[in-house]
C-alpha cells in the first residue's frame, strides 16, 4: 500500500493518504508540519497540441509523441490531458485520430488520462490574426461528413469541436454536432457580435483561449470579445502565462465570467520547451523568445505556448489575486464539470475513488508550482525524488 502526506489544498486539512490497487483507502489526519507539501486533484488541461518535438499533429505522428506528451505534462503535475488536433490534412487528422484512439484503447494508463479528443479547426478564419498559427491551405468550411469521419476514427472519442462563426454553414454545422453530444467552442474567429449570439443560440458552450486567435485591434465597442464575455452560457478557455493575456486583461476576464466559467488551459505546442532560437513547424518559422513565449516569426502574434500549468496557475493568482484553491479548480473541477466527466477525485481526496493526485509546493515569488509527484490509478506517472518515468499498463 503506498501514501503520501501532505496538506489537501481545499479545505487546509493535514493528512496521510492511502492507495491500493489504483483507489484510495484511507484519508487520515495528522499533525501539521511546517516541511509539508500540498495536496491537490490532478490537473486537467482541456487543450494540449504537443510539447518538446511531440505533437497530435505531426505528420510522422507515432504512439511514441504521445507518451513523451504524457510524460511531460506530468512533470508539471497534469494528470489528465485533452489531446488537440489542429487544422491539417484531412486523410492526416484521421489517421492520427486513428492513432491516438488506438493507444487509448490498448493502454489502461492512456484510458484514465484522456478523456477525449479537441479538434481545432480546420472551420477557422483565413485571417492573419484569427488563424493564429494554423496553416491557411487546411482552412475551410464545416463539413459534417468530416465530423463523421473524424468520430468513425476517433471511435467517438471527440469532445469538442472550435470553430469559426462566420463560416458558411457553421450554424447548421454547431446544431448538429450538439445534437451528437460533441461540444463547440468558438474560436479563432473574427466573426461580428451578432453572430457570436446567433452561435450560442445554435448550441455553442465555450470560447477557445478567450481573448487570442483573434485581430490585433478590434472596434472599440461592438465586437466579439465583448460579446463572449458577455454570454453567460459561455465557459471560457483562458492561457494565463503572462504572455497570450497581459495581467490586466486576465482579471478583468476573470471577473466578467466568474471562476465558476474559467477554464486555464496551457495550449502547449510542438516548440514548448525547446531553448530560443528559430524552428520550421510545418510550412511556418516560429521564434521561441527570450522569455519563454512562441511567435509566427517577423509578425506580433503568438504562435501556441510554451509554458505547462504548474506555471500558469502562479501567473493568474498574480494577476487577479485569486486564492491556490480557487484557481486548482479552473484546471481540475471546472474542465471536469463541462466536458460531463464524473466530478469524484476534484474535490478534495476521500476513500474509494480512484488515484488522481498532484503533491506540489508552492513558495511565493517561484515562477511555478514545485511538482514532487502526479499520480493516476495505479501509476505514479512523476515523482520527482526520483526522476521516474512513466510505467504504462
Amino acid at each position: 500500500m503506498r501514501s503520501v502526506e501532505g496538506i489537501l489544498v481545499h479545505s487546509g486539512r493535514a493528512v496521510e493518504i492511502h492507495m491500493e490497487d489504483g483507489v484510495i483507502q484511507q484519508v487520515n489526519s495528522i499533525e501539521r508540519k511546517d516541511d509539508l507539501p500540498y495536496i491537490s486533484p490532478g490537473f486537467l488541461d482541456m487543450q494540449v497540441n504537443g510539447y518538446n518535438g511531440s505533437d497530435f499533429s505531426l505528420e510522422e505522428f507515432t504512439r511514441d509523441h504521445i507518451d513523451s506528451i504524457q510524460r511531460s505534462l506530468a512533470k508539471a503535475g497534469t494528470s489528465r490531458f485533452v489531446p488537440t488536433f489542429v487544422s491539417m490534412p484531412h486523410e492526416r487528422m484521421l489517421r492520427n485520430l486513428e492513432i491516438t484512439r488506438k493507444a487509448v484503447r490498448k493502454s489502461s494508463l492512456l484510458s484514465a488520462a484522456i478523456p477525449g479528443f479537441h479538434i481545432e479547426g480546420p472551420f477557422i478564419s483565413r485571417e492573419d490574426g484569427p488563424r493564429g498559427a494554423h496553416d491557411s491551405a487546411f482552412v475551410c468550411n464545416p463539413n459534417i461528413d468530416y465530423f463523421h469521419q473524424w468520430q468513425e476514427a476517433a471511435d467517438g472519442m471527440v469532445r469538442y469541436i472550435t470553430l469559426a462563426p462566420e463560416r458558411e454553414g457553421a450554424m447548421d454545422f454547431i446544431k448538429q454536432v450538439t445534437a451528437s453530444g460533441v461540444k463547440v467552442s468558438i474560436g479563432h474567429s473574427g466573426c461580428s457580435p451578432e453572430q457570436i449570439r446567433e452561435a450560442v443560440e445554435a448550441g455553442a458552450t465555450l470560447s477557445t483561449h478567450l481573448g487570442n486567435g483573434s485581430h490585433s485591434t478590434v472596434p472599440r465597442l461592438k465586437n466579439y470579445l465583448w460579446e463572449q464575455l458577455a454570454a453567460d452560457e459561455l465557459y471560457a478557455g483562458m492561457i494565463s502565462d503572462g504572455f497570450h493575456l497581459p495581467a490586466s486583461v486576465v482579471k478583468v476576464f476573470a471577473r466578467a465570467k466568474g471562476l465558476k466559467r474559467v477554464i486555464l488551459v496551457s495550449d502547449v505546442a510542438l516548440i514548448g520547451g525547446y531553448p530560443p532560437g528559430l524552428y520550421k513547424w510545418g510550412n511556418l518559422e516560429v521564434e521561441v523568445f527570450e522569455d519563454g513565449h512562441l511567435g509566427l516569426h517577423g509578425t506580433t502574434f503568438l504562435a501556441g505556448a510554451a509554458h505547462l500549468l504548474d506555471w500558469d496557475i502562479l501567473r493568474f493568482m498574480e494577476s487577479t489575486g485569486a486564492s491556490l484553491s480557487d484557481t486548482i479548480k479552473l484546471c481540475t473541477e471546472n474542465p471536469s464539470v463541462y466536458l460531463g466527466l464524473s466530478e469524484s477525485g476534484y474535490g478534495d481526496a476521500r476513500p474509494d475513488i480512484p488515484v488522481n493526485l498532484t503533491v506540489f509546493r508552492y513558495v511565493q515569488g517561484d515562477a511555478r508550482l514545485r511538482v514532487e509527484k502526479t499520480l493516476l490509478q495505479e501509476a505514479e506517472l512523476w515523482d520527482s525524488a526520483r526522476a521516474a518515468g512513466i510505467v504504462h499498463g
